[in-house]
């Protein structure tokens, strides 16, 4: 009698298991972010956040909506959004650092925000939004 209650209580507790399992929703660790044409498609919120302020935000002294545009009829910004040029600037700028890290310094895996690039925004921003022009006489 009581191997048979025993029996009773595990299945039981395994069917009501079963059943926290099936309607749980699995916890999504990684992020999608849209419309990363330059930065990793599966970039953590975390790099992305250390990209935006330490790179765009310091590096160049500019804020989100200086490549970022609002949202339609508020004034949250749209990060998606493709309608600023300044974005596709700083994916042509993104992809050129990239680029002479690669071809001049032989970092072939540098990314943008990681501390061994040997050029990167600030080697001629300089915390500003545009760099300095110089012309030559």
């Amino acid at each position: 009698m009581q191997s048979k209650r025993k029996l009773i209580v595990m299945a039981a507790l395994t069917t009501m298991a079963g059943i926290v399992v099936a309607f749980t929703k699995p916890v999504n660790t990684e992020e999608h972010f849209k419309n990363l044409k330059v930065l990793p498609k599966k970039i953590s919120s975390k790099q992305l956040s250390k990209i935006m302020v330490d790179v765009f935000t310091d590096e160049l002294g500019v804020s989100c909506n200086f490549c970022h545009a609002e949202e339609k009829g508020s004034t949250r910004l749209d990060y998606a959004s493709d309608s600023k040029p300044e974005k596709e600037i700083a994916r042509a700028m993104m992809r050129m650092t990239m680029g002479i890290n690669r071809k001049y310094f032989r970092l072939k895996h540098a990314a943008i925000g990681d501390s061994i690039v040997a050029v990167s925004c600030v080697t001629c921003h300089n915390g500003k939004p545009h760099p300095d022009q110089t012309t030559t006489p």
